[in-house]
């Protein structure tokens, strides 16, 4: 009655229904309406329109309502809406903060020599300097056991404990940002997102609205902190001050209640600040062509799993497929993952990693034919027998890897031995995970070329999961993308651009060995034709 519609149609279908609804809500926070009738009551001005002398004053208080006593850090006696600045304070440390406590950052905008505790027509925002964060391990030699000479500080620092305890970091930014253009708001149409920023007051008939002051939390990161500690009596901050679009307004505020949200389901601030970055750093008209590039490498990842798991489920024989690469896949994704752990990086990247970890551990159940039986708590392990076609791709398989072995190895254990001698680490642990993931990554694509040569052997590439890998590179030019947008250590970075060359080669050998998908390979199998139904007469 229905015509039949398979798993990944409906799967594209959904992902593109939710890309429509994504743009239609990233249009409205963008869009504001305007008020249609300017001199209707229902139409609420803004107070910049008069033109108002302003000055800024910036406080700090132990309390965000400034109980217990405010310092003014800095004033701008000339402030103008549209002009830009930057200025660098020095900030005193009270002996509270030092103590592990925190400190608060009252920003305030108000008339020209009017006290900003007097002004009736005053706006605020109050915002912490210093946020909680564990302190980063101190690396050693671990050789001559001498500590990282930059970090003099962490020296004084003794036992396990002080390093599972969070402390308190200076943040060395204050950014702010006020609404510079003259916007007539429809008191019926007034959007939520800017209500909680707008003070309004009565001037005759009209309703007037206070400037639109706005604290940029987004660009508090990470590589700005500054651990404080009880000898710390005074820290640096830079007060950046620009004008801001009432859509981009907007946009920060939902992309700050989105990091807050994030970090509310148990995110980390370094996780948190990946996403910063995204936003901070990136071209505005860039991050929305981000946005639609992460949707498809999304959809692509799913794809590409959905695809090889059902390649590999029904998998019987291992013809024309290198094992070796399979174990070596499935070894370096769980380096890759483990270097990832250690390093901290972002949920972004870490947990699709260990996913593709799982999914390569049962690949190679199924290469090898391994068979567990479980007798009581003891697991028993059978291995499958091969047939004579698979022993023969199993020739050319230890052959490749034999070839590879005169140079990889001693590049490896060389490239171990030099980061020994010369780099720092935070323990010998962390020195065996950096020795294996540079091999992983400097030299991982040499273990994809035993495939390579079986395919050549065979003359062949029927075998191999052709979805799957068009999915999987489609990703790697995605991946190429999000190397320059998402902070990931170096060699990461470059194992991104390492693929791009390996999916060149598969795809020539593609057009070198084409397959006829309307007849059996030379295996006796077809891969790509669909299991052929009953046949009846009408």
């Amino acid at each position: 009655m229905f015509p039949k519609t398979s798993v990944t149609s409906l799967i594209v279908g959904v992902f593109l229904l939710y890309v429509l609804h994504t743009c239609w809500v990233m249009f409205g926070i963008v869009y504001t309406k305007p008020c249609e009738k300017p001199q209707s009551d229902s139409c609420i001005s803004p107070y910049l329109a008069g033109r108002p002398r302003l000055q800024l004053s910036v406080y700090t208080a132990l309390r965000p309502n400034a109980d217990g006593g405010h310092s003014l850090i800095h004033r701008e006696e000339e402030f103008d809406v549209n002009t830009r600045f930057e200025r660098l304070v020095n900030v005193s440390v009270p002996k509270k903060t030092r103590k592990n406590g925190t400190l608060y950052a009252m920003v305030f905008l108000h008339q020209a020599g009017v006290s900003p505790w007097q002004d009736p027509h005053q706006v605020h925002l109050v915002t912490q300097l210093t946020t909680y964060m564990l302190p980063k391990p101190p690396e050693i030699s671990l050789i001559t056991g001498q500590d990282e000479p930059q970090k003099p500080e962490q020296l004084k620092q003794s036992g396990g404990s002080e390093q599972d305890r969070p402390v308190s970091h200076w943040r060395s930014r204050l950014t702010v940002n006020v609404v510079s253009e003259n916007f007539l708001f429809d008191r019926e149409a007034l959007p939520g997102d800017v209500h909680r920023y707008m003070k309004v007051y009565q001037s005759g008939k009209k309703m007037v609205y206070l400037p639109l002051l706005f604290v940029d939390e987004l660009s508090n990161r990470v590589k700005d902190l500054m651990e404080i500690n009880s000898s710390t009596t005074e820290l640096p901050l830079t007060i950046s001050y620009d004008s801001i679009a009432l859509g981009k307004l907007r946009f920060w505020i939902h992309m700050q209640d989105a990091v807050y949200s994030l970090q509310q389901f148990g995110f980390t601030e370094k996780d948190a600040d990946e996403i910063k970055g995204i936003f901070v750093d990136t071209n505005l008209y860039f991050l929305a062509l981000t946005f639609f590039v992460a949707a498809f490498h999304l959809l692509f990842d799913f794809l590409a799993f959905k695809n090889d798991i059902s390649f590999w489920k029904q998998k019987k024989s291992m013809v024309g497929m290198s094992s070796k690469a399979v174990l070596w896949r499935c070894f370096s994704t769980i380096v890759i993952f483990l270097y990832l752990w250690d390093e901290q990086t972002s949920l972004l990247v870490l947990v699709p990693a260990g996913i593709g970890s799982l999914i390569e551990v049962w690949k190679v159940k199924k290469a090898l034919k391994i068979h567990v039986i479980w007798r009581g708590l003891t697991p028993t392990f059978l291995f499958g027998k091969l047939d004579e076609s698979e022993k023969r791709t199993e020739e050319y398989d230890t052959l490749a890897m034999k070839y590879l072995s005169y140079l990889l190895y001693p590049l490896c254990i060389a490239g171990a031995v030099y980061s020994l001698v010369f780099v720092k680490y935070k323990s010998w642990y962390s020195w065996i995970i950096n020795s294996f993931v540079n091999g992983v990554y400097a030299f991982g694509f040499l273990f994809m070329l035993p495939q390579l040569f079986v395919n050549y052997k065979l003359k062949s590439v029927a075998h191999l999961p052709w979805k799957a890998f068009m999915y999987k590179a489609f990703n790697t030019f995605i991946d190429d993308v999000f190397a320059f947008i998402i902070t990931m250590p170096t060699s990461h970075r470059l194992a991104c651009f390492r693929d791009d060359v390996v999916f060149l080669v598969y795809l020539y050998q593609r057009w070198l060995y084409p397959v006829d998908k309307t007849r059996v390979n030379e295996y006796g199998v077809s891969y790509d034709e669909k299991p052929k139904g009953k046949s009846h007469k009408d």
